[in-house]
């Protein structure tokens, strides 16, 4: 693997330092801020005693789980404004990729009748935030179903597996892992990878920005995600224990 050394003194293949700080807030069940570089996103999970219309309707059995996703006004070096009346397109997108994310680590039908919201708040944002919210959306999530757990509402059969997201790109032909604000505005690729502890591939958003990219170099950056994934569930798994 290269040994190029980037702006921030890291090689291609590092991620930038990465913390969870738990109970961040004192009312949700499950809250945490995470922190990766620069980027800080909070995440707050929120147990509701019902669900959906559309599952009632449906005559659907079991939970749901389901995200919202915002960039406060100067989470970035200019204050945008806020999402009032409708989210724009991109955090409608980004908030569906959320939840298809965090229900891929759960088995609904064991949250009967419980919905859980998990709200990511991007405070700071620095390159990756969707994905930073994949990966502290998980810890707060899990940190929910254990009050489901606790309150007899869920048991441990709720857990399937860990989840976590990582950006890898390609910058003047070298792949390169968790890229900052900076890498990204000229990244010649762009590519978002989630996964599950099992070393399964749950979604996949790529983009050529330039020139169309090899297969050589979706593997590259495939592998790179991968490695950087598996650090990030340990560190899930350090933080809840």
């Amino acid at each position: 693997m290269s040994t190029l050394l980037r702006e921030d003194g890291r090689s291609a293949f590092e991620i930038r330092p990465v913390s969870f700080e738990l109970g961040y807030v004192d009312y949700a069940e499950g809250s945490v801020l995470i922190s990766i570089g620069n980027t800080r996103v909070l995440c707050n999970a929120s147990v509701m005693q019902s669900i959906p219309q559309w599952m009632q309707s449906e005559g659907r059995e079991g939970g749901w789980i389901t995200a919202e996703y915002a960039m406060l006004p100067r989470a970035t070096q200019e204050r945008t404004p806020r999402e009032i009346t409708r989210p724009k397109a991109r955090s409608q997108e980004i908030r569906r990729l959320i939840g298809r994310s965090l229900r891929a680590s759960v088995n609904l039908d064991d949250i009967q009748g419980a919905t859980i919201i998990v709200d990511c708040d991007v405070l700071q944002a620095d390159g990756g935030t969707r994905t930073a919210a994949i990966t502290g959306g998980y810890v707060a999530l899990n940190l929910a179903l254990r009050h489901l757990i606790e309150t007899g509402q869920a048991d441990e059969n709720v857990f399937k597996h860990e989840v976590a997201a990582i950006s890898v790109g390609v910058i003047a032909g070298q792949p390169v892992v968790d890229l900052d604000y900076a890498e990204d505005s000229i990244a010649d690729v762009d590519l978002n990878v989630v996964m599950s502890s099992e070393g399964n591939f749950i979604e996949l958003q790529g983009t050529a920005e330039r020139e169309p990219y090899t297969r050589n170099s979706l593997v590259a950056m495939l592998d790179l995600a991968e490695h950087a994934i598996t650090d990030l569930i340990t560190l899930q798994r350090d933080v809840l224990t």
